[in-house]
């Protein structure tokens, strides 16, 4: 026998889905906190919340989380202010990353994507020198057809880990990137 019971291999892997449903549940109820403070509390007249409300419990966030979101953002706790930022950035093979999200502290993020940025051989770019490239349409960003960039494998590759490891991030809520998917 090996010394591992079923309960523990059971406790481990739920112990690792609630950490990836309490990172999932804490950018909705962040995007839920803007949409409120931007345009009010009433998903009835705020289609930005109602959208965001939608998500959450697409995935099953508790009411309970959507509420409190709600009324944070509405004038309800004013302990923490938080923003929408865009940060800008090139990727592998020169791809253009557009990298959307929600923060308390814009220098503490924008320092924390430059250095997750850097490990994976990309680079934080200066405003306005990839938002050229994308189309901003109902909230989402669209790449541009002759801004479209053809990436090797092993540049796919590292697109698509460096993309996790943002997305990992807790203050990130979309990553659009101008790569042209074959």
């Amino acid at each position: 026998m090996s010394g591992h019971s079923k309960w523990s291999t059971i406790k481990h892997k739920k112990a690792v889905t609630d950490v990836k449903r309490g990172k999932l549940f804490s950018k909705l109820g962040k995007a839920i906190t803007v949409a409120a403070r931007e345009k009010g509390g009433d998903p009835e007249m705020n289609p930005t919340l109602r959208t965001a409300i939608q998500k959450a419990k697409e995935v099953s966030m508790p009411q309970e989380n959507i509420d409190r979101a709600v009324s944070r953002g509405a004038g309800g706790d004013g302990d923490t202010i938080l923003q929408e930022c865009v940060y800008e950035a090139y990727g592998p093979g020169g791809v253009a990353l557009i990298i959307t999200g929600i923060t308390d502290n814009n220098n503490r993020t924008s320092n924390e994507l430059k250095h997750l940025l850097s490990q994976n051989n990309s680079k934080l770019a200066s405003p306005g020198s990839v938002l050229w490239a994308f189309e901003k349409k109902d909230g989402e960003w669209f790449p541009q057809e002759y801004s479209l960039v053809a990436l090797s494998k092993s540049d796919n590759d590292s697109l698509l880990k460096l993309m996790n490891t943002i997305d990992d991030h807790d203050d990130v809520q979309d990553i659009y990137t101008n790569n042209k998917e074959e």
